[in-house]
């Protein structure tokens, strides 16, 4: 038979069957062939056409001239809503779907959006150490270009689709944030069109209350236009090491030990049951035994968390030499491990050499894809949160996300906390060390469910004093939430810029107590 009729065939079948079953039967029951059959390749274009759009760009060095006009432009829309009257809140006029955050915000059709193109990489100052970026340029376009040309961010968070704008007005973390501290703590300007329409540029020294008021806002403050941002020299290789360690008491002290050493360039720890981790420790190199590199990356290769594994289950301490840019995308493929829900034989050898190409899917279109009903029964069966809480209460801490959700792997992240102004830090006086706890996955506990759960686990971070990222469902009350986050400053700065009548507070844009 012709292969074409043959092909023609099958897909007259997969259509009748559709029909048959109809179509919100098999998005949720059988959605790894949804995302096979188009959202891999669709997301393969997305970033071919991205890549291609930034190099020629940077290369041309139009983005700067551009940028200029681009801001002229949101500055216009401002004043323009200014002049109509002001009756509704501003927002950024990007759709919700392309945001990495699982969260879905009903703002955007009731707030004026204010349209913002913004996705370049303006500026490499290697004299001062600086990269100038707009909002939407993403990590994966920031590393393509930086590790061309020998440097990198000191912290750069995993998944090639998050954005600076999203880490900035958010908060971004990596395995070397226990040198560096937080995304924000790595960027030195930061320039925002306000609700007047200014343009103003925010540093440590010049609008400082500013400067340190905008991490965490979530666009409340303003629009974010430019972020200047720390780059450090790069190396080709990062010398990891993987320790199994099991006890959770070992755990804890192991990861607490590895987390103050300042000569690991980074440490992370995946842990696979409560007594069960895998500790690693890592270090930038030129050099590397030829016998011991993995390169991860290759499209090919087994799901990082998965390779992790391995050694927890040979019970082996090991070495392995790993690109730089792979180590940094070493989640991005699998999407920590949240690709397994979606195609579960994804990490088969076959499946991995014949289409892993084109893995990952894109978030944005997942998100566009997944309609009403899958977004409610992912939302009550499935649990995406990152919980930032002090060092000092790691066990306590591991052990209520045991107890209240029991979903593993768990990713053990440390960060240094300094002790700036702002709605996040310590609550002495000094700088201190604190662990991102990520937990993505299906909860394992009977009695799960998604309001109550997370509302256990929010009131015991707010009583350690610990923080919780705001891309996740937050279902704390306003004084709750106030009482996790220092407003002082953010209000100040609201009452100070006007911000009341231009842009929701913080909480009522991203709780879901409050109203959407």
């Amino acid at each position: 038979m012709d292969p074409l009729l043959y092909l023609g065939g099958l897909v007259v079948l997969f259509l009748v069957w559709i029909k048959v079953k109809g179509l919100e039967y098999v998005i949720i029951h059988q959605r790894w062939i949804f995302v096979c059959l188009f959202l891999l390749p669709l997301s393969v274009i997305f970033d071919v056409y991205y890549y291609l759009r930034a190099w020629i760009i940077f290369k041309m060095c139009s983005a700067p001239k551009q940028h200029d006009q681009r801001v002229r432009d949101i500055q216009r829309q401002v004043r323009e809503w200014k002049n109509e009257g002001g009756k509704k809140h501003m927002c950024t006029g990007r759709p919700g779907w392309l945001t990495v955050s699982l969260r879905v915000g009903k703002y955007k059709k009731t707030h004026k959006n204010i349209m913002i193109n913004m996705m370049d990489i303006l500026e490499v100052d290697t004299k001062r150490q600086v990269v100038r970026v707009e909002p939407l340029a993403n990590m994966g376009q920031v590393t393509a270009l930086l590790n061309s040309i020998g440097w990198t961010l000191p912290v750069l968070p995993e998944l090639d689709d998050l954005t600076v704008g999203g880490l900035v007005m958010g908060t971004g973390i990596e395995s070397s944030s226990h040198i560096y501290g937080l995304f924000q703590h790595i960027c030195v300007a930061f320039e925002l069109v306000l609700a007047d329409g200014s343009l103003v540029r925010c540093t440590e020294k010049e609008n400082s209350d500013l400067f340190y008021a905008v991490p965490w806002s979530c666009g409340t403050l303003g629009f974010l236009v430019a972020a200047e941002i720390r780059i450090i020299p790069a190396r080709k290789w990062v010398k990891l090491r993987y320790e199994p360690v099991r006890g959770l008491d070992a755990i804890c002290k192991k990861f607490a030990e590895e987390s103050a050493n300042r000569e690991n360039h980074f440490v992370e720890g995946l842990q696979y049951s409560r007594d069960e981790a895998v500790i690693m420790t890592g270090t930038m190199t030129d050099h590397a035994e030829p016998d011991k590199t993995n390169c991860i990356g290759y499209y090919y290769k087994p799901w990082f968390f998965r390779h992790v594994e391995g050694f927890l289950k040979q019970n082996r301490v090991a070495v392995e030499y790993i690109p730089l840019r792979h180590y940094y995308h070493r989640h991005t493929r699998s999407i920590f491990w949240e690709l397994q829900d979606i195609i579960p034989f994804g990490n088969n050898p076959l499946f991995r050499y014949v289409f892993g190409w084109m893995v990952p899917p894109k978030i944005s279109l997942l998100k566009l894809t997944q309609g009403e009903t899958i977004r409610k029964l992912y939302e009550q069966h499935h649990v995406v949160q990152d919980m930032l809480v002090p060092m000092k209460h790691i066990k306590s801490s591991i052990l209520r996300f045991h107890e209240d959700i029991h979903v593993y792997p768990l990713w053990l992240c440390p960060f240094t906390l300094p002790n700036q102004p702002g709605m996040v830090h310590p609550k002495g006086d000094e700088d201190e060390l604190y662990v991102d706890i990520g937990a993505y996955g299906e909860p394992k506990v009977k009695h799960f469910e998604a309001k109550s759960s997370t509302r256990q686990l929010e009131k015991f971070v707010r009583e350690v004093h610990g923080f919780q990222m705001l891309y996740a469902d937050v279902y704390m009350e306003r004084q709750e939430f106030w009482e996790m986050f220092d407003g002082t400053l953010y209000h100040k700065l609201r009452k100070q810029l006007n911000c009341d009548g231009a842009f929701p507070e913080v909480y009522d844009k991203i709780c879901k107590s409050a109203r959407h």
